[in-house]
């Protein structure tokens, strides 16, 4: 239930973009082709003839489509407003059910508070209610284009109220398994298995549970308010997976990592901070990685005078880190700490105890008990140094434990685990329906969307394939050849 989730409720809750009258879009191919289809939402229209040609910083055609309607020529610098007005069309809504483990937010509820975004408020907006017209109406002072994820936190929150989409939502639960229930049974042998399964249902609006075409078993818990589990057991035509990147710290592997003292979260750390654990202590924070997180944490150590020992793998001139993509005006701090990583490196500066000082070109071959750490160079030389508390940011992954064999099966690499960079969920360009698995669909991070501002195009994709899908099934019925709606 974090952004992906929530932008798809919203479109299958019958909410449909259309070309506003008075807008034209800067690129004019793109305007020609919307003019010609004016009188269609975007979701009845062909995404592959739209989205054909154009080019931004996602790999999902139809991210990149959503994307300048909704934040036209963003990349360069611009501010122009969206393309698009919305309506609500209750003919178009599709039945569904959005599962979470927290409140609506997902993992910006527990996002470190102090940091700023990577990205702008308002490319972090939803459809249908921005940012700013949000911040405004709480009388929230925002500083800058950049805010706190606590405020993004409040503003999904805050949407799926103001839109409606409450009774769609269920928070505290915990999926245990998503299986694909087979096929080429007859019914009494079915109906046997569903007698057997407990079929408390977390059931739809007015306790109305509806005829479905039983593709997927869900299976998990609620945890209820005074913290008992309620298990629960419910049969969807369609999974769509939206879990997001945050539920698995990446691992070095190394001897010594499940030591007390090696955190893997900026959490673990703001806690140890804010507990006093290093108030005091003349050791200095070890640091591993070199992306934002990573930053991210130098930042908090040196802003609370806590010495940093900061290893990475890479060396600091090459271009695929992410520093050298950030504009320096926009991303100062981080570029504080990317400038820090150049310049005050231990070659330069032989004095480990300064306020800071990285070891390029690293690896952390083992943590011992005694809070040492044995590093290695890239031309073989061992060091070891003593810290105070370790801390590994290398990324994260999703963790798909509920899908059969943890869904090593669906990515672009079979039988590998699914990572966004590296291993994305392979799906369908313009339905985001898994290549592998029919009626099985994913979004956001997991198919290699990692900004807001992307994972939107797979809500508008799965959307559209939906509504494909749904009116044939209205054509069936009328046409007297059975069926029924569901839980998409």
């Amino acid at each position: 239930n974090g952004p992906s989730g929530i932008c798809l409720s919203y479109l299958l809750s019958g909410y449909r973009p259309y070309l506003s009258p008075e807008a034209i879009h800067p690129n004019p191919v793109l305007h020609t082709k919307l003019e010609e289809a004016r009188h269609l939402s975007i979701v009845d229209q062909d995404l592959e003839y739209l989205s054909e040609g154009l080019e931004g910083r996602s790999s999902n055609p139809v991210a990149v489509l959503f994307d300048t309607l909704l934040h036209p020529d963003a990349d360069f610098g611009y501010d122009y407003p969206p393309v698009l007005h919305w309506k609500l069309e209750q003919h178009n809504y599709i039945p569904h059910i959005v599962l979470g483990k927290g409140p609506p937010g997902g993992a910006w509820h527990s996002m470190e508070g102090s940091m700023l975004t990577i990205s702008f408020g308002d490319w972090m907006e939803l459809p249908g209610l921005t940012f700013k017209d949000w911040a405004a109406s709480k009388r929230r002072n925002i500083k800058s284009d950049r805010v706190i994820p606590e405020e993004i936190a409040c503003y999904y929150k805050h949407y799926v109220k103001v839109m409606g989409l409450q009774k769609n939502f269920r928070d505290n639960v915990y999926i245990t398994s998503v299986s694909r229930l087979y096929r080429g049974k007859d019914d009494e042998d079915r109906n046997q298995l569903n007698e057997n399964i407990s079929t408390r249902h977390l059931e739809m609006e007015d306790g109305q549970k509806s005829l479905i075409k039983r593709n997927w078993e869900v299976r998990g818990y609620q945890r209820a308010t005074d913290g008992s589990h309620v298990p629960f057991c419910l049969f969807a035509e369609n999974v769509a997976l939206a879990t997001g990147t945050f539920d698995s710290p990446g691992r070095l592997q190394v001897e010594g990592e499940d030591f007390p003292f090696v955190l893997h979260s900026m959490s673990d750390f703001g806690a140890a901070i804010s507990k006093g654990k290093l108030r005091g202590k003349t050791d200095p924070v070890l640091i591993v990685g070199a992306g934002l997180t990573a930053a991210d944490a130098v930042l908090c150590a040196y802003n609370n005078n806590i010495p940093v020992i900061h290893v990475f793998r890479r060396r600091v001139t090459d271009t695929s880190l992410i520093f050298k993509q950030l504009p320096k005006k926009l991303y100062p701090e981080y570029h504080k700490v990317y400038h820090m990583m150049c310049t005050q490196s231990h070659t330069v500066d032989s004095n480990l105890h300064s306020a800071y000082t990285s070891f390029p070109e690293h690896n952390v071959l083992s943590f011992k008990p005694e809070m040492k750490c044995v590093l290695q160079s890239a031309s073989g030389l061992k060091k070891i140094l003593k810290f105070s508390v370790a801390l590994v940011l290398i990324g994260s992954h999703p963790n798909l434990f509920f899908l059969k064999d943890q869904g090593h099966g669906i990515g672009h690499h079979s039988n590998q685990p699914i990572t966004c960079k590296g291993n994305p969920i392979e799906i369908d360009p313009y339905t985001y329906e898994c290549t592998k698995e029919a009626n099985l669909f994913a979004l956001g991070p997991l198919v290699g969307d990692n900004f807001v501002r992307f994972l939107k195009g797979g809500a508008l994709g799965i959307a559209r394939c939906l509504a494909i899908r749904q009116k044939k099934k209205h054509e069936l019925i009328e046409s007297g050849d059975g069926g029924g709606d569901g839980v998409p």
